[in-house]
């Protein structure tokens, strides 16, 4: 008997103490349960397009907050059924399960198998991931504590958004994006029961990192939920079997990484650190569907421009080692350091015959290359092909699959390009390509490059003369000059053609690109009131030369400037400033900054006269018609087009900006480190192709649009002028009394400074 009293004399001390250890020593450390009652989640930075496709995400870890009610049943029986059968059943803790946990631990192992939600909330929130015993009690404490504070549904909310589930992803919503590029709402079966057999080892159990695993586990989840009676065999059968394709990287719902960059930027600078966590969203005045066509287009026509210009060997070498498992590492390796550039996928090639390449991909798959997709890379599979050119086994080639599964061997342009619309009345970014990859080149060419506009300054050109009493209908001589009439200038610019047609209107030297012509129509107004003009349009005018090859575009403008310039004769003579950001809201919906889009212009704000905008018009709508960029009148099939190209002196940049309805934009072509883009490449060739790929979008259902007559403009003898220019009082001609030139005719028309 007294041993039994003893006994219980030591298990009641033994309580005691254990109570007091509790209550004196671990109560007291207890944190306040503020981080669950009042959640904060960290929630990044998020950027939209004017009609709500994400383009951009940028924080530490990608979350999405989805309220309980939103998350769908599939997802949470799939959860519960392998993490917490009998969640809403018990009060926190399955003592069965903890006991067993507990006595684990005393014998030196430990599992948190028995580890229920509330549990895991409480570890997640609170606790380090030591694994100790004092840990655990702690722990169980502070589930009854949760239990005690927050219902079921509010501690299964708090889980299924916090819970880490790999590639820096938290929370289901944004794991399904990750997983499966899709919203939590549309996920299967199969994929909700993938992604609820992530919890348990996020690393091992990453279907982005380890498929088969991953597939093992979402087995035994559907089984449970089977088990369960949650879903039937069929289903059953059904999940089981389903394909998934798994992506493993955050997606996007439009491609505008340099855009998002540039919003980025603006936000860090504005919120610092806090534009990273607190769930701003920021909503950008693109439109979805001229964003894509854009990128589209700047990607295809580079790779046109690349393809014609033949095939420069591969990307590197490799040797590859005899020993099966030694050549997969070697693989691998070499693979993550030549990683996929969109559609454009590395691969080792592992095999060559002069019909077939056999190659392999990052993912493992083995892959055949024959017929019209050796065409391309044909130089480098001849037996006399030069060592850096030649594809042996161990090279390293760019593929791309067409649509009918279809492999060609292609390879990463080295040229860059650039595309950027406005609305043309407000000044409002539709669509921007910064350049070809984002994440290979950083540079955004449409905000900053700052490049030689070639022919497409020509129209500010004509648009000062206009002021000095030209019309389209003067006439100018085209005809070599051999020299200036400046002394400390001796140059002799020629046309592109090597041609000369005497007396040309001005009309017909616009909308022919007449170098000569532009060259005698500034030197008759005179450089510095074209450099005084050019303001007017938002250009610099100490980055444009005192001298006459300014006629020529010897000087620089990024392309969204050149798209404002042009904006200016779209619009009627308004200059408009381009913006991006129209709003910006909290993680609670509130609109902290909104930007409207600017009140409609008045004549007080005209920067020049509506009969100039007019005039200028009628002669770029002349190029896209009958000039060099007919091309777009006759790829688009509408007559309202207005625009002009460009080529630089040596054919290194390529542009065409023009417009029509309100859209105005600019498409530019040429090398980071300037050189040549062939003698045989000009605006016409390298950037109206973009600029119609693009425009044939943003136009779609538009109907064409004829501008009305200003007053004080006049008709005589079918062409405009200003009315105060009639009987004579304006310039009829230029240098019609100057005799042709007897220097042979060039074949390089573009302007050479001395």
């Amino acid at each position: 008997m007294k041993l039994i009293l003893a006994l219980v004399a030591f298990i009641g001390a033994m309580l005691i103490a254990a109570a007091a250890y509790v209550f004196l020593v671990l109560a007291p450390d207890f944190p306040a349960l503020d981080a669950i009652t009042d959640y904060q989640p960290k929630i990044p930075l998020r950027i939209y397009t004017a009609d709500n496709a994400l383009i951009g995400e940028f924080g530490e870890e990608h979350r999405d907050f989805v309220p309980i009610k939103d998350i769908p049943d599939v997802m949470k029986n799939a959860l519960l059924s392998i993490e917490d059968a009998r969640f809403y059943e018990h009060h926190g803790v399955d003592f069965i399960g903890a006991g067993r946990a507990l006595v684990a631990d005393l014998g030196g192992g430990f599992h948190q198998g028995a580890s229920t939600i509330t549990m895991q909330v409480a570890r997640n929130f609170f606790l380090s991931q030591e694994k100790t015993i004092t840990r655990k009690i702690k722990e169980i404490l502070l589930t009854f504590r949760i239990e005690a504070a927050l219902n079921k549904d509010q501690i299964l909310e708090l889980y299924m958004n916090q819970i880490y589930l790999g590639q820096r992803t938290h929370g289901f919503s944004s794991a399904a994006k990750t997983y499966f590029g899709k919203p939590l709402n549309q996920v299967t079966l199969a994929e909700a029961a993938m992604l609820a057999g992530i919890p348990q080892n996020p690393v091992r159990h990453n279907p982005a990192v380890n498929f088969q695993r991953a597939k093992q586990r979402q087995m035994l989840v559907l089984k449970s939920m089977l088990n369960k009676g949650m879903i039937t065999e069929a289903q059953f059968d059904e999940a089981s079997h389903e394909r998934l394709t798994v992506t493993g990287k955050q997606t996007y719902d439009a491609h505008a990484d340099y855009v998002a960059e540039m919003v980025r930027q603006n936000i860090v600078a504005e919120y610092k650190d806090a534009a990273y966590t607190s769930g701003i969203k920021v909503y950008t005045t693109l439109l979805k569907a001229d964003q894509d066509a854009a990128y589209e287009a700047v990607r295809k026509n580079i790779m046109d421009y690349d393809q014609r210009h033949g095939y420069r060997g591969p990307e590197a070498f490799i040797t590859l080692p005899a020993d099966e498992d030694e050549r997969d590492d070697a693989i691998d390796e070499v693979l993550k350091k030549h990683p996929a550039n969109d559609k454009l996928i590395a691969a080792v090639v592992i095999n060559v015959t002069n019909k077939v390449v056999q190659a392999e991909l990052a993912s493992g798959e083995s892959i055949e290359i024959n017929g019209d997709g050796l065409r391309f890379a044909n130089s480098a599979l001849q037996s006399k092909a030069k060592s850096d050119l030649k594809i042996v086994p161990g090279a390293i080639i760019r593929v791309i699959q067409d649509a009918k599964m279809r492999w060609s061997i292609t390879q990463l342009p080295e040229v860059e390009g650039a595309y950027v619309s406005l609305n043309a009345q407000t000044g409002a970014y539709r669509a921007l390509v910064g350049g070809f990859d984002f994440n290979r080149k950083k540079f955004n060419h449409v905000t900053s490059a700052w490049r030689q506009p070639g022919s497409s300054i020509k129209p500010f050109i004509y648009s000062a003369a206009l002021e000095k009493g030209f019309s389209p209908a003067t006439l100018i001589n085209d005809v070599q000059l051999s020299s200036t009439t400046e002394e400390s200038l001796k140059w002799d610019p020629r046309n592109d053609d090597g041609k000369y047609d005497g007396p040309v209107t001005m009309r017909t030297a616009l909308a022919q690109s007449k170098n000569v012509v532009s060259v005698r129509i500034l030197k008759n107004i005179g450089v510095n009131t074209a450099l005084e003009w050019l303001p007017h349009f938002g250009f610099n005018k100490d980055k444009h030369p005192d001298n006459l090859t300014l006629a020529l575009g010897t000087g620089q403008v990024t392309p969204v400037q050149l798209a404002a310039g042009y904006a200016v004769f779209a619009n009627g003579g308004y200059q408009v400033t381009p913006w991006l950001i129209s709003k910006v809201t909290d993680a609670r919906g509130k609109v902290p900054s909104e930007t409207k889009a600017p009140a409609i212009a008045q004549d007080s704000d005209r920067v020049i006269d509506s009969r100039n905008a007019f005039i200028t018009d009628s002669m770029l709508r002349e190029v896209a018609l009958r000039g060099t960029g007919a091309a777009a009148d006759q790829k688009l099939g509408r007559h309202d087009i207005a625009g002009k190209t460009g080529t630089s002196s040596e054919a290194v940049d390529g542009w065409f900006a023009g417009y029509a309805d309100n859209i105005v934009a600019v498409a530019w072509m040429g090398y980071d480190d300037p050189k040549s883009l062939g003698g045989r490449e000009f605006g016409a060739t390298l950037a109206l192709p973009i600029w119609i790929d693009s425009m044939r979008v943003s136009l779609a259902g538009k109907p064409e649009t004829q501008r009305s007559t200003p007053e004080g403009v006049s008709n005589v003898e079918g062409d405009w002028m200003y009315t105060e220019f009639l009987n004579g009082a304006g310039i009829k001609s230029v240098d019609l009394d100057e005799p042709a030139a007897t220097t042979p005719a060039a074949t390089s028309g573009q302007a050479v400074t001395p």
